[in-house]
């Protein structure tokens, strides 16, 4: 009885060993937060918040939800493995009047932190001579 405690012990903390060496998955993003600066009403813009899966696991996005209907996230669906990178990109139509606007995208993964939030803002114009960043 003895002997199959301590195999039970040995095995136990083996396997903690073993599984606290590997990193789960985990995004590094060059950028969490986008500025388009000046935008004109009605003309779609897009940026790509590209990241690195730098966890050993692969990372799966399962969702991107944006704060509003003016906004729409797409994502690279397939698993993302160690050293890979993936892309989030985001697309911005304001048909609202001139003003500032603040928007999030939330995403969702199997990664360590597992909700992550993107941001873009800027400020609409109805002027052809806006400048985009």
């Amino acid at each position: 009885m003895k002997k199959i405690l301590v195999l039970f012990a040995f095995v136990l903390g083996l396997s903690v060993a073993v599984n606290a060496q590997t990193k789960p998955a985990e995004f590094k993003f060059e950028a969490e937060t986008h500025d388009f600066g000046k935008i004109v009403l009605n003309k779609p813009v897009t940026f790509d918040f590209k990241y690195t899966n730098i966890g050993d696991e692969p990372l799966i996005i399962t969702k991107a939800e944006a704060s509003c209907g003016c906004t729409v996230p797409k994502y690279t669906s397939t698993p993302i493995k160690k050293g890979e990178t993936g892309v989030i990109s985001v697309t911005f139509n304001a048909a609202a009047g001139p003003a500032t606007f603040a928007k999030a995208v939330t995403v969702t993964s199997n990664a360590k932190t597992p909700i992550k939030v993107l941001y873009i803002k800027g400020e609409t114009v109805t002027s052809v001579t806006a400048s985009s960043k």
